[in-house]
Parts: structure tokens; C-alpha cells; sequence
């Protein structure tokens, strides 16, 4: 069970991924708003982007002027602002919004798993079984582009699950450009898996402060069912806890095939995220 000192933890590395995405995508020339409020940050880079959202809201006063002029500025875009609110944050926040127009959307699940010797000792015959199945994982290295036309394609293709739809979901081409944005971000890792010698599925962790944040991971659609992503999950696991991490966390949608394979590997369910959307006003 998650307390308000991990989630803020948490959150603030959530934060911290989309102000490095904002970074990235203002070196590349995009023009990119960012807004502090509340201990967190508001991001928009332009109509769709999938860190076009508010982050890290609920531990620490939000301050009513701050909150006015973040409206101003998306509303003066015509941007929507996408907040995702810890549910063990401060329930004040979520009156604040909900006074302010803010409508509940769906919800998103945040798990983790503590990451300690014992748990690589039980990881690593586990992985080795995987390499003589076939299933090879490793870093992506200078195979960046491959990893991206990888994962794009994969998520392409979702698998179907018995739980609410997602409250967003993207193209290939903004898939691609936002994983070419955020990949040569700081703390940020690829890895490619390999079945049979042939290219599988990939994955990303992001390391910060300790904490280390699952994403990015999808497969082929040809390849599943067959351990690739519960390989892809251990190596990146090994990997963090070798870098120093001591807790790993991902994000789901509620009832998704994500969620049962991380579930399976140890990781429970330590908060929700209510997602709450303002739209645009002129």
C-alpha cells in the first residue's frame, strides 16, 4: 500500500518525465507551454501530444492565481487540460477542479514493485530460462530507430481487455514522433526483445532519484502469448535494480493485459489517477 510520501515521490517523477519531454520537444523547435502550479506542471506542445497533461497535483497548496492564469493560457491556445490526480492526494485539489468545470473522465492504475537482491535472485534464473526459450532481451543501444518503428507498430495493434475503454489513444505517426522526442531523454533506456532472432517487442525505463518508471513496452502482435513481454518486464526490472533503484512503478489502464502481466510478476496496485478534463473556452 502506497503512503502520501511514496505517491508524492511518484508523482513527482511523473512530473519530472513530462517537463524532460517538454525539454526535448522545445529542442527540437516545437513551441511548448509549461506551467508550475501546485508542486506540479502543466505541458502542451500542440493539439494531441500524449504529454499534453497536468502532473504531479495534490502535495502542496495550489495557489487560486496560478490555477487562473494555467486556464488562461491553455484557453488562449484552445487547449484542453488534461489533469491526472492522485487519488492518496490532497481531496481539496479535487473539489478545487471539480468546482472549476473539471469532469471525470475514467481513471488510470499506478502499481509498483519494491526492488531488492532477493527479487533479482529470483528474477535471473527466470531470465536465463527466457534466453534458452529463445527470447533475448537487451539494450537498444544504436538500434533507436528500430525500437521505435517497433513500438509504434505494437501499439498499433492493442490487445482487447474486459475493462473501460482508455480515455486517450493516438496515431502511428504521433506515437512515433513522441517516442522520437522522448527517447534521448534523461535517465530514459530502451530494449529490444529478440524471439527466434527476430525482432519481438520493445520497452523503456526511465530512472530517477531511486525510483524507476516502466513504459513504452508493447508486442507484435505475431509474437504474443509467447513471454516476451514477461521477459522485456524482468530484464528491465534486473537492470533498474543493478542501476540502485529501489521501487519500480507503472502505469495502467484498469483491467488491461498490462496490468495482469505486471501483477503476475509481484507488482500491486498502489493508487489510482482520476482523470479529469477542462475543456478549452473562449
Amino acid at each position: 500500500m502506497a503512503s502520501r510520501t511514496m505517491a508524492s515521490r511518484i508523482e513527482r517523477a511523473e512530473c519530472g518525465t513530462i517537463l524532460d519531454f517538454a525539454a526535448e520537444a522545445r529542442a527540437r523547435g516545437t513551441d511548448v507551454i509549461v506551467h508550475r502550479i501546485g508542486g506540479g506542471a502543466a505541458v502542451f506542445a500542440g493539439p494531441g501530444q500524449p504529454f499534453n497533461k497536468v502532473a504531479g497535483l495534490g502535495f502542496a497548496e495550489i495557489d487560486p492565481a496560478s490555477l487562473d492564469g494555467m486556464e488562461r493560457v491553455f484557453d488562449a491556445r484552445g487547449a484542453e487540460l488534461r489533469v491526472e490526480l492522485a487519488t492518496i492526494a490532497d481531496p481539496d485539489a479535487g473539489k478545487l477542479l471539480t468546482q472549476r468545470g473539471y469532469t471525470l473522465v475514467g481513471y488510470e492504475n499506478v502499481l509498483g514493485l519494491a526492488l531488492d537482491a532477493g527479487m533479482i535472485e529470483r528474477l535471473v534464473p527466470a531470465l536465463e530460462a527466457d534466453v534458452a526459450r529463445g527470447i533475448v532481451v537487451s539494450r537498444a543501444g544504436g538500434e533507436t530507430r528500430l525500437w521505435i518503428e517497433t513500438v509504434a507498430d505494437a501499439f498499433g495493434h492493442p490487445d482487447q481487455f474486459d475493462g473501460p475503454p482508455p480515455t486517450e489513444s493516438f496515431d502511428r505517426e504521433t506515437i512515433v514522433n513522441v517516442f522520437s522526442a522522448s527517447s534521448g531523454t534523461p535517465g530514459m533506456t530502451l530494449y529490444l526483445a529478440r524471439r527466434g532472432g527476430e525482432v519481438a517487442g520493445g520497452g523503456a525505463i526511465r530512472v530517477s532519484d531511486g525510483l524507476t518508471q516502466l513504459a513504452g513496452a508493447a508486442t507484435l502482435p505475431s509474437h504474443r502469448r509467447r513471454g516476451v513481454q514477461s521477459a522485456l518486464l524482468r530484464a528491465r526490472l534486473i537492470d533498474a535494480a543493478r542501476q540502485g533503484c529501489d521501487l519500480a512503478v507503472v502505469t495502467t489502464e484498469p483491467g488491461s493485459k498490462s496490468q495482469q502481466n505486471v501483477q503476475r510478476a509481484g507488482f500491486t496496485l498502489l493508487y489510482a489517477r482520476a482523470v479529469l478534463i477542462r475543456a478549452a473556452r473562449r
